[in-house]
């Protein structure tokens, strides 16, 4: 049986990247694009946005 092999693109660089267990970065190419992503969540330049009224009826 031929089983086509998924490819993602790598969300630092754009790279293709084989979706299989054996890619040890997935969904990175490379430990390098990998820490890049890290460490701009550290340094807060991504963000996920939060819905202000979440916690609304527990304040109340």
């Amino acid at each position: 049986m031929n089983m086509k092999k998924s490819t993602v693109a790598c969300p630092h660089c754009g790279n293709s990247v084989v979706w299989q267990k054996e890619s040890k970065f997935r969904p990175f190419c490379s430990e390098r694009c990998k820490l890049i992503d890290t460490g701009n969540w550290v340094l807060g330049k991504y963000s996920v946005i939060a819905e202000d009224n979440l916690n609304d009826e527990e304040s109340k």
